[in-house]
Order: C-alpha cells, then sequence, then structure tokens
C-alpha cells in the first residue's frame, strides 16, 4: 500500500447527518439532506461531465434550489444560509480521530482532497478539529475540475511529492473510489450505510465498514 493517504472530506470524515435539523427546519423533513446532497453530486459530475465548471458550493446552492422547488417549498434566505453554512461546522464521524491516530503514529502521510473551496475545506477541517492531522488540505477548485474527473487525483499527488500510483485515496463514495483507481492511484473505500462499490468497477485494495476497518486494513497491509 501507499504511505500517502488522501481523504476525501464530506461523509467519509464529516458527518453531514448534522444538518438534518436544519432540513427539518426548512421542509419539514429531515429525510430531505439527502435528496439534496445526490442532487448535488449528480449537478457536479454534469457540470465536470460537460465541461461548465463552477466550484461545489455554488453548485450546492442551485442544488437545494432545485430540491426546494420539486418539493413545492419556499426557502427563505435563512433557510439556505443554515444549510450551506452548515456544510462548514460539520463534525468528524465517531471513530475518526483515532483511526487518523493509528495511521499517523505508524508514519503514513495524511491529506485531504475534497471538491469543497479552499476556503470551505480549511473552515471543515478547523472547525472539525482535525486540521492537525494532515500536511495539506486540498481542494479540486485549485484544478477547477471536481472529482472524478482525474486532474485533482493527479494534482494532489503533484502537491504531495510523488507519483500517482504512490497515493490511496479514502472515499465513502463509489465514484470517488473509482476515479481515483482510473487516475492511477490506489484506494480504500469506507463502507458507511447506504455506501455500496460499483461493481462495474475494480474493488478497491481496502473494504471496511467504518474508518477504523480501513486504516486497520491499510496497516495490516503494509505488514504484508
Amino acid at each position: 500500500m501507499p504511505r500517502v493517504c488522501v481523504f476525501d472530506v464530506n461523509e467519509t470524515l464529516l458527518d453531514l447527518g448534522a444538518l438534518d435539523p436544519h432540513f427539518e427546519q426548512a421542509f419539514g423533513n429531515a429525510g430531505m439532506r439527502r435528496a439534496w446532497f445526490l442532487q448535488l453530486l449528480q449537478s457536479a459530475l454534469v457540470a465536470t461531465v460537460t465541461g461548465a465548471y463552477s466550484d461545489f458550493g455554488t453548485i450546492g446552492g442551485a442544488a437545494l434550489e432545485m430540491v426546494a422547488e420539486r418539493e413545492g417549498v419556499e426557502l427563505s434566505d435563512e433557510d439556505k444560509q443554515r444549510i450551506l453554512g452548515g456544510m462548514r461546522e460539520l463534525p468528524p464521524h465517531p471513530e475518526v480521530a483515532e483511526s487518523l491516530d493509528l495511521l499517523r503514529d505508524a508514519g503514513l502521510r495524511l491529506a485531504t482532497l475534497t471538491n469543497s473551496t479552499q476556503q470551505v475545506a480549511q473552515a471543515q477541517m478547523d472547525n472539525s478539529g482535525l486540521r492537525d492531522y494532515f500536511e495539506q488540505i486540498l481542494s479540486a477548485d485549485d484544478v477547477k475540475r471536481l472529482k472524478p474527473a482525474p486532474e485533482p487525483y493527479r494534482m494532489a499527488a503533484q502537491s504531495l511529492g510523488v507519483e500517482v500510483e504512490g497515493v490511496c485515496l479514502v472515499a465513502a463514495h463509489a465514484w470517488d473510489v473509482a476515479g481515483a483507481l482510473r487516475a492511477g492511484c490506489a484506494a480504500a473505500f469506507v463502507a458507511r450505510p447506504g455506501m455500496v462499490l460499483d461493481p462495474l468497477v475494480e474493488r478497491p485494495d481496502v473494504v471496511g465498514a467504518d474508518l477504523r476497518e480501513v486504516a486497520e486494513s491499510i496497516l495490516e497491509a503494509e505488514k504484508a
């Protein structure tokens, strides 16, 4: 396994469930958070495939408007700010800090790679208390191409001073794993509830139910 682990942020490290009360207040249904994030991912993929770049936050706002229109809900500016601003203040999943401790203590290099802008990514790491684990906080916005396009993974490798095959991307999204593998990285999949791998994509090197399992498997592979 590569000794450089690059982590996706939203859902992989940080818990989007913290936004549920905001969706309950705005839509009367906390479950609309999942509908919004799926629309955000779909819109981001469409933008990437068609070459019409917008930053992730702008896409997130547009996706929120689409979901509101679909549901026949009038969102106030305060509703929008609570939801979109809440992305900066997401807490880590319970096992994340101890899992990062395991990897860091074993001498692995750690960084993050997110579709969020640099400003949002920095705020997320600062507010979650995870900043000190990572030597670099990287944003796909720097190359104006969102994951799973190959450019962000290649940029991460270049920024960290390694070949792309020297990077292991850790993510809870099948599309992110697919992008990393097809860009030449290794990958590890965090199979959080509801997350499954795409059978049309080669299986990543490591799969675990949470980040603790993934970290332990990465370290076992290191020993082997």
